[in-house]
């Protein structure tokens, strides 16, 4: 299915979420954005589908925001105009943490402003060899948005996610990889092929679980260690007296894998 250039695909227990406007590196709209944040939060709710990738069409990630539409929200409408259009992003920003199904970026080429915010929003990065992430924004005069400096605060050491930010410094795969941001670097145009197959391995997972994880990681870095340490026991408990911890346990008692969507 194909809206506002956002397509769609189910792949078994995976959801492939493709932005498609390669003409513009697929630069994000707003519409854009809503239909990425309706499709994770439907992943959400959909016990069938265990894990998602987002990937751009053609040889490139996402360039970010649209840089002559905001030319022309400057010459022409008010400040609520373009606040109008941040919080469309920043919907999809919260919606890429909340959704309890691991979502992976396949980045290609590259994965610039809003675009690298996004990538950085994901659980999991698997990018092409060729892949080049840009913080631009204050080569326009701006900040980012998106949860961009949120994101990266989170994911370098201060001092290479000041250069990446303050001075638009494009970072290569590589360059990340080896910062752990980005999981795997695979040959050029493999990166769609490579998350997908990591996506099925992941989302034959007990999917739960997988999403309990999830949430108590980021819960995790702001909380303190007594309030983190609850919660990991509740939901520890719920899984084990849940479905899947009733299958994990008997596979392992039974010498088997576990088939927690058999």
């Amino acid at each position: 299915m194909t809206t506002a250039g956002v397509l769609e695909t189910r792949h078994g227990r995976v959801l492939e979420l493709e932005m498609s406007n390669p003409a513009a590196r697929n630069a994000l709209l707003p519409e854009t954005s809503g239909q990425l944040t309706r499709a994770l939060r439907r992943a959400h709710d959909d016990e069938g589908i265990g894990a998602v990738v987002l990937r751009g069409a053609g040889e490139h990630f996402c360039a970010g925001g649209n840089v002559k539409s905001l030319a022309e929200i400057r010459a022409s409408q008010p400040r609520q105009a373009i606040f109008e259009r941040i919080s469309a992003i920043n919907e999809l920003a919260r919606a890429l943490r909340g959704t309890a199904k691991p979502v992976i970026a396949a980045v290609e080429g590259h994965a610039a402003g809003a675009g690298f915010s996004i990538a950085l929003g994901c659980d999991l990065i698997v990018a092409a060899e060729n892949a080049v992430f840009t913080m631009a924004y204050v080569k326009i005069g701006v900040n980012p948005d998106g949860g961009g400096t949120w994101f990266l605060a989170r994911a370098l050491p201060p001092q290479l996610a000041n250069e990446l930010a303050l001075t638009a410094r494009p970072a290569p795969a590589a360059l990340l990889a080896a910062h752990g941001v980005v999981n795997r670097v695979v040959p050029a145009g493999q990166a769609r092929t490579a998350a997908l197959a990591w996506a099925a391995e992941i989302a034959q997972g007990a999917t739960r679980a997988i999403g309990r994880t999830k949430r108590l990681l980021w819960e995790g870095v702001n909380a303190d260690l007594s309030r983190q340490l609850e919660r990991e026991r509740e939901g520890f408990a719920e899984g084990l007296f849940g479905p899947e911890g009733g299958e994990g346990l008997a596979a392992f008692v039974e010498k088997r894998k576990p088939r927690f969507h058999a």
